[in-house]
């Protein structure tokens, strides 16, 4: 069975990182016509001696510019977002701001079970790995771990709090002359402990 097109790295991939990197940078610049890019990148092909198969066509660096720039779109629309939420809970808690996030996570790793899930039901597809597998798993227990510990230390604070403000009722209730029966009523009732 042939190897699936998907999983053959593109020459631009093939690349040494020198060159792509220089490519990379070049593309996000936008001072330059993509023709002038590729003229660019092969010509560096040239100086680095790596021969005429390893030049780029004007399609194969085509093809990968608009896989940049649909990287790159994403990444922006990913920034928004999280700056226009940041922005709107700016005031709330951190843990507001942790849950967000987490559930952030979770919905990629969704999109990632649903995304490995709809490929490995593709004729002729490779299995999904167990390690692709493992690692998922690994990305949903340390979410849950983190929301765990999220939802524990914001009862620690909410009982801090309620400590602090029991503390400072019965002070006050006592200075105002009520009996210290009273005051432990109120400060129980406060703590949730009647």
């Amino acid at each position: 069975m042939l190897p699936r097109a998907k999983n053959r790295k593109s020459k631009i991939d093939l690349l040494p990182e020198e060159i792509r990197a220089q490519l990379g940078m070049l593309i996000r610049s936008g001072d330059m016509m993509q023709k002038d890019i590729l003229a660019a990148v092969n010509e560096m092909i040239d100086e680095a001696g790596l021969g005429e198969d390893a030049k780029i066509s004007r399609t194969g660096f085509n093809r990968y510019a608009q896989r940049m720039e649909n990287r790159g779109a994403r990444m922006r629309e990913a920034r928004e977002v999280a700056e226009v939420w940041t922005t709107k809970l700016g005031d709330a808690p951190v843990s507001e701001v942790g849950k967000l996030l987490q559930e952030f996570v979770r919905t990629m790793a969704f999109e990632t079970s649903m995304h490995m899930m709809d490929q490995a039901g593709e004729e002729g597809a490779d299995p999904i790995t167990p390690k692709a597998l493992g690692q998922l798993a690994l990305v949903v227990q340390r979410i849950e771990q983190a929301s765990m510990l999220s939802t524990k230390v914001e009862k620690e604070i909410r009982k801090a709090f309620a400590e602090e403000v029991a503390s400072k009722t019965e002070q006050m209730v006592k200075k105002a002359g009520i009996s210290a029966e009273t005051a432990s009523d109120i400060r129980r009732h406060i703590l949730g402990l009647s």
